[in-house]
């Protein structure tokens, strides 16, 4: 493959990225060429040299979103960077988007759990508003005793959350490097 194949290549499985990010991807390999042919190499052997541009593309993919989940740990930031991990190989989709599943059952069920014991007073009260003669005192302490314990809940999956999200963007950030056979990959 020589050097415009590769270049528009590259530019095509890089088409996702944002103009500018397009742009300093490009003048990198455009670089690696220049000083190849400055060595004596082919542009055959310097493509070959640098890889495949299509996994160079969903690694750089998976680079950027990295570094958006760093400085913005967003819903959407999160789920993107996953994707754009997990599409790094078949064998990584299993290892990236099945923890992260799991992960997420049970960080949404602790959600569920506490906010639920939270609001159990106001589904007593409305109980007793709709039908005062089944209502007892009994039960409105017990709402509120629940109540308690679904705050010490919600905070505790707030904490938990949090924690979840810099740890699973440490293991995406340790796949990526394991996916590129272990070298110490650059973060921007």
């Amino acid at each position: 493959m020589n050097k415009q194949q590769f270049m528009k290549e590259l530019n095509r499985s890089l088409k996702k990225l944002p103009d500018e990010e397009r742009r300093d991807i490009s003048q990198d390999f455009e670089e690696h060429f220049f000083i190849g042919k400055q060595e004596g190499q082919s542009e055959e052997d310097i493509s070959s040299s640098l890889g495949s541009p299509g996994q160079i593309g969903k690694e750089m993919l998976a680079v950027y979103h990295l570094d958006q989940v760093q400085s913005a740990a967003s819903t959407g930031n999160m789920f993107r960077a996953i994707w754009a991990v997990a599409g790094l190989s078949f064998f990584n989709l299993i290892i990236v988007l099945g923890p992260f599943i799991g992960l997420l059952g049970l960080v949404l069920a602790g959600w569920a759990v506490g906010i639920s014991f939270t609001v159990s007073p106001v589904l007593v009260l409305a109980e007793l508003i709709v039908n005062p003669e089944a209502s007892s005192i009994f039960e409105f302490f017990m709402s509120l005793t629940l109540a308690g314990i679904g705050l010490l809940i919600s905070f505790g999956m707030l904490k938990l959350t949090k924690w979840l999200t810099k740890t699973f963007i440490w293991y995406l950030h340790y796949n990526m490097r394991l996916v590129k056979g272990g070298a110490k990959y650059e973060y921007r």
